[in-house]
């Protein structure tokens, strides 16, 4: 157990801002004697201008915190605030909005509209919301990814690398609050996966950003701040300062020894 977490209730920050938080999240499907208890009662704090990694085993709950954080799935019980607002009251529509003009996303799959090419599906959501991107902050996030020489590119003239890093420069235009990713390097080589780590490192490093990361390799959370572990839906452990082969250790006392094979170094 590492000493922050035996100080505190996992999950929970010290001090500071705050940029997501959650307290008795719970998460059930379906009803009844077939129900199943996805999340329990979870608290937890997402501090702002840091990168966060969940993992878990299969089955954890890692993707149902995502969404019901995000405002994608309702809870069963709990709140959950996006800064200052709770979010578990909102209406569809409020949360359409908020999930719009707040939160970016990146997905195991890119998502890229194939018609469109890469300046096109960077500033996509920024162009059916009615709003106009700030040009000095895209062009920031275009450099730092190193898309200048590929904005003209449709999605089937990239790479998977390429395309992933063309769903982060999308996921960073409107200069969001919070940005979630799942798993956002499933897809990709270890050398691809490395490169949009690095580049999620650097959102936050040298963009101020904020990233929550869902992930199942113990490489890719060595490259975040803190590591939390869920177990059976509820937040069982964090590791501050994570490296690979510490969280590939963390994890083989949840999974019986039964751990990734393919980590990012």
């Amino acid at each position: 157990m590492s000493t922050a977490a035996a100080e505190q209730p996992h999950g929970l920050a010290e001090a500071g801002d705050v940029a997501a938080r959650a307290r008795g999240l719970t998460k059930a499907y379906g009803s009844g004697e077939t129900a199943v208890l996805a999340l329990d009662s979870v608290d937890v704090d997402i501090a702002r201008g840091r990168f966060t990694a969940v993992m878990g085993p299969s089955g954890s709950g890692k993707s149902t915190l995502m969404h019901c954080l995000a405002g994608l799935d309702s809870v069963s019980a709990g709140q959950v605030w996006l800064g200052d607002t709770e979010i578990t009251g909102l209406r569809d529509k409020e949360l359409t909005r908020l999930r719009r003009d707040r939160i970016g996303f990146m997905f195991q799959s890119f998502n890229l509209i194939p018609t469109l090419n890469a300046a096109e599906n960077i500033t996509l959501p920024m162009d059916i919301a009615g709003r106009t991107p700030d040009a000095e902050w895209l062009k920031q996030v275009i450099d730092t990814l190193g898309l200048g020489d590929r904005l003209k590119h449709r999605p089937a003239q990239l790479s998977g690398g390429q395309q992933q890093r063309v769903a982060c420069a999308r996921a960073l235009a409107s200069r969001p609050e919070l940005i979630f990713a799942d798993e956002p390097t499933g897809n990709l080589d270890s050398r691809a996966g490395l490169e949009v780590l690095g580049f999620l490192r650097e959102a936050v490093d040298d963009l101020g950003q904020t990233v929550v990361m869902v992930t199942h390799d113990p490489g890719a959370a060595g490259h975040s701040d803190l590591v939390l572990f869920l177990g059976d839906g509820r937040l069982v452990d964090e590791m501050p300062q994570p490296t690979a082969e510490a969280v590939l250790e963390r994890m083989r006392l949840f999974t019986g020894g039964n751990t990734p094979h393919n980590s990012q170094p």
